[in-house]
């Protein structure tokens, strides 16, 4: 995960919550990676949000 690091996350009593990218640093990524500004600004808020989703499902399944 190239955005590894660069993710937006709540603190609650037990652990923590994604909640989302570092959204210009994922636009950046993906303009270095030679992809289209334009359609990378399209796509990645519905890959954030799936990818969030399932980011906390493996959190919450790991404790």
């Amino acid at each position: 995960m190239r955005l590894g690091g660069q993710v937006r996350t709540v603190s609650t009593m037990n652990s923590y919550v994604v909640v989302g990218w570092e959204m210009g640093a994922a636009l950046k990524l993906a303009d270095n990676l030679g992809a289209n500004p334009y359609l990378a600004a399209l796509i990645l808020p519905e890959i954030e949000q799936i990818a969030c989703a399932k980011i906390n499902e493996r959190l919450q399944s790991h404790g």
